[in-house]
């Protein structure tokens, strides 16, 4: 062992984040870390974060902001309480704001673009958004039959000549058409159902023969109640002749419209989220986000626990459910094909049963989701083996999982950081920097900023996050103070013993450097924690790169140092020197 009278320096640096775990902190971490993150666009030293601007209040709350470009026009729509406007001079203040929607949904949107078009769903809307005109999404019409007869059967010589693809009813229009070939002589055209929606519901009947139009009551008459027409007069031989009708099935529309979840996966948009069908995933068409048929849905185990993620990756659809008692609570939809619909997705369930509370997304290729007990990741996500489920918080579990609104957590990606928002407090995972802890899981590092007021909608779009709250206000994460107010920022080094456990120790009041990023800083503030108890120690003023500072503390057991200021800085490395001193004697 060293003589009692060594001199032992400790260098503090390679910060990799905070751990609020326990009292057994690696030196890389701290145990007091406040709005710090590590920046590594800048040096990668630890440094206070970026302020939040204040940019418009809209009045009520924040439940969406979307960004749409088309035709190098980029349009701005916010989401607010029941409203949805178009942000007309973003981002200027005072805004100059249109009215586009009144009846939104009073819970966060979500949003798509298909084909330079934005389309917007809320749970009780389904809305599709061209630049000028906004308007609830209108269904694809599906033919639902081909080349019939006029009697309702099969066309022999058309399916010799044809490919008959038949499509399903869209849950998104109560319209369908019906294709077939004249014989010259019949007038009595039968549908493929009966009880078809009345002219004051579905509107007239229209029909075309070989492209020219027809009129109901005009060029024929219908029978709603038995799923026929009758022409005045037959339509000639071969005869190209389409019928287009209403007939509404009771809910298949809000099997949509009342969805909350949205993801896209093999150029389809898949639903979910829908309180009557807990265990649904519904998926559009390839290509046309208008047209969901009834029979593209999924369903995700025998019990009524509800989806609270569907997630893209590993080319399958991850669907995450909440805890249930009876089965698994993740299940994937993988892409198989069919010879009659092509691409179909059934779902398999997996070998987690631990379920979702809140959400989960996939954060560069790992598959994450809040449970009771924090962050888990899926660490192997082959579908041809068993998946293992790790935790990734260890290290602000204490904090996070204790939030009042822990189970409201939103999530955003932001400058290759996952960061988790529970009102004013964002928890910032890393995954550039993973460790293995005791329980041999791989956990991501971690910062935590705290905001000066309750944020509940947060959004990154190209390089920018953009915060929003109950009052209607919109920030963004710019600057070097929260809209005039001063950020009060934190790093405090771990509980250092020396090495000696049961000696106590002296500082060497000389010999002190932090190597510090000089961010216009007026002042720093360096404090001692010794034993659990702050020594304030010297403010220093006009910082330049670097401070020296002196250190008096006799006979503990740990010390700690405290860095903070009420004005950004950011630190590389600091020392501090002691002497072990003489045994510990209480």
């Amino acid at each position: 062992m060293s003589s009692l009278t060594d001199l032992i320096t400790r260098k503090y640096d390679n910060f990799r984040g905070v751990d609020f775990s326990n009292n057994n902190v690696s030196l890389y971490r701290s145990p007091n870390g406040l709005n710090m993150w590590k920046n590594y666009e800048d040096n990668d030293s630890i440094q206070t974060r970026p302020g939040m601007e204040l940019l418009n209040n809209f009045g009520n709350k924040i439940l969406g902001l979307f960004f749409y470009v088309k035709d190098e026009t980029t349009y701005v729509l916010v989401h607010s309480g029941t409203k949805l406007y178009s942000w007309d001079n973003y981002p200027n203040t005072p805004a100059a704001t249109t009215e586009l929607f009144s009846g939104m949904n009073i819970v966060e949107s979500k949003a798509f673009v298909y084909n330079k078009t934005l389309f917007i769903l809320d749970g009780i809307n389904y809305l599709e958004y061209d630049g000028t005109t906004i308007s609830m999404v209108e269904g694809t019409i599906p033919i639902t039959s081909y080349y019939k007869n006029p009697d309702g059967s099969t066309n022999i010589d058309a399916t010799t000549d044809t490919d008959l693809v038949y499509q399903d009813v869209n849950c998104l229009t109560s319209k369908r058409k019906n294709a077939f070939i004249g014989d010259g002589s019949s007038t009595e055209y039968r549908l493929d159902t009966k009880g078809l929606d009345s002219a004051a519901i579905g509107g007239l009947i229209t029909a075309t023969v070989n492209g020219v139009s027809k009129v109901e009551n005009i060029d024929f008459n219908v029978n709603r109640a038995n799923g026929y027409i009758t022409f005045n007069d037959a339509p000639e031989r071969d005869a190209e002749v389409v019928i287009e009708f209403s007939k509404t099935a009771p809910g298949y529309r809000d099997r949509i419209l009342n969805c909350t979840l949205i993801a896209i996966l093999d150029n389809r948009i898949f639903f979910s989220g829908n309180p009557d069908y807990p265990n649904a995933v519904f998926h559009s068409e390839l290509n046309d986000p208008r047209y969901i048929r009834d029979t593209a849905y999924y369903q995700c185990g025998m019990d009524e626990a509800m989806i609270k993620a569907i997630i893209p990756g590993n080319n399958v659809l991850w669907v995450i459910k909440e805890m249930n008692q009876n089965s698994s609570s993740v299940y994937y939809l993988t892409p198989t094909y069919d010879s009659t619909y092509g691409k179909i997705y059934p779902s398999v369930n997996g070998s987690i049963s631990l379920g979702c509370v809140s959400t989960g997304i996939n954060f560069n290729d790992d598959i994450v989701f809040f449970s009771n007990n924090g962050l888990e990741g899926i660490a192997n996500s082959s579908l041809y083996s068993e998946q293992i489920l790790q935790h990734r918080s260890s290290f602000v579990d204490v904090k996070m999982i204790n939030e009042i609104n822990y189970k409201k957590v939103k999530l955003a990606e932001y400058k290759g950081y996952l960061l988790c928002l529970i009102d004013s407090h964002i928890y910032l995972a890393d995954k550039r920097a993973m460790a293995r802890t005791n329980t041999n899981d791989t956990e991501y590092e971690w910062f935590y900023w705290e905001l000066p007021n309750n944020i509940t909608f947060i959004k990154e779009y190209r390089g920018e996050l953009f915060l929003g709250n109950e009052d209607g206000d919109i920030y963004k994460l710019s600057g070097t103070n929260d809209n005039g107010e001063d950020i009060q920022s934190v790093w405090t080094t771990a509980k250092d013993d020396f090495g000696y456990p049961g000696y106590t120790k002296t500082t060497n009041k000389r010999g002190n450097v932090a190597n510090l990023k000089v961010m216009n800083n007026d002042t720093i503030k360096v404090d001692t924690i010794v034993d659990g108890v702050l020594k304030e120690k010297k403010v220093f003023s006009d910082v330049k790169g670097y401070i020296a500072y002196r250190i008096k503390d006799k006979k503990f057991k740990s010390i700690q140092i405290k860095f903070s200021s009420d004005k950004p800085f950011g630190i590389f490395n600091c020392t501090l020197q002691g002497f072990i001193a003489g045994y510990i004697k209480r």
